[in-house]
């Protein structure tokens, strides 16, 4: 289980790496690539859920499992609504807060790989 949530973890890391970065660069007005955002946040959003099951597998704590899965609903569904909430001016409010909602996602899923890999395998 172990191995299988290090992957995993790694994925994630990888995944929000990518969304950070075109994010950046969309803020920066240098990058047309939402379609890859839009693809890069669904594997995050998957790849959360597979973490939460995971942990649910391994007894590490069906708390914090549940609260990942809902944050990852937060993540996806503000991530496929944004471009319709405050728009013009006040969209900056909106890419904030989603930034924040994906900060929050990867502290999440830190915190529950960490738990996986403390709890001590089933028998």
């Amino acid at each position: 289980m172990k191995g299988a949530t290090t992957a995993v973890q790694m994925l994630i890391r990888l995944s929000w790496l990518v969304l950070i970065v075109l994010g950046a660069l969309f803020w920066a007005g240098r990058t047309t690539m939402l379609a890859t955002h839009v693809v890069t946040g669904l594997v995050f959003v998957l790849l959360l859920w597979v973490l939460s099951f995971l942990a649910l597998r391994s007894g590490a704590g069906a708390g914090l499992a549940a609260l990942n899965i809902f944050w990852s609903l937060v993540v996806l569904v503000l991530g496929m609504t944004q471009n319709r909430l405050l728009v013009d001016g006040a969209h900056s409010i909106i890419q904030v807060l989603h930034l924040l909602v994906g900060i929050v996602a990867i502290g999440l899923a830190e915190s529950l790989a960490a738990r996986v890999k403390r709890t001590p395998a089933l028998s």
